[in-house]
């Protein structure tokens, strides 16, 4: 499987750059992020956690950066940077996401949690994982060299194409 990781210029800006990843689909293209397929899932239920979490990601491209006090951080593996990004405690939906540092992030998708642990919900385990994994595949890209970050860390450089190796 691959996965390209593409920047959100509509919610991009000078503090921050936001990603998302598109999967390929079995015709080998590349067509929808794992953030619109996140908008698609939830916009009818969850509408106004959607309008609230794209006006938070506008905010973090534009005007703060990415502050750890937006996320719950430690959601994934030591050191993988997966955490979530929700409107506040109280409110269900959930973005998982990888930060690297406050200049960029990827989102991924998510769900509303409605449980008390993500591994007790098999949707939002699965989402999670992925950006797990994805964190690695993208760690052992820079490690060889295939992928960098720019010189002032706010956007990738290389191959933007991860792959899954072992498929």
């Amino acid at each position: 499987m691959k996965y390209k990781l593409v920047k959100i210029d509509k919610l991009s800006g000078e503090k921050a750059s936001i990603y998302s990843a598109i999967p390929e689909n079995e015709s080998g293209n590349f067509e929808e992020s794992f953030f619109d397929s996140f908008i698609k899932e939830n916009k009818t239920s969850l509408l106004s956690e959607i309008k609230t979490l794209v006006l938070r990601l506008k905010i973090i491209g534009n005007e703060t950066g990415a502050r750890e006090s937006y996320f719950k951080t430690k959601e994934g593996a030591p050191g993988d940077g997966v955490c979530a990004l929700y409107d506040t405690p109280d409110k269900k939906l959930r973005l998982y996401c990888i930060r690297y540092g406050t200049e960029l992030i990827i989102i991924g998708s998510g769900g509303p949690k409605n449980v008390r642990a993500l591994q007790d919900d098999e949707k939002l385990e699965k989402e999670n994982y992925i950006l797990r994994w994805l964190s690695s595949k993208i760690k052992e890209s820079m490690q060889h060299g295939e992928l960098s970050f720019s010189s002032d860390y706010m956007d990738f450089e290389g191959n933007l194409i991860i792959e899954d190796y072992e498929d």
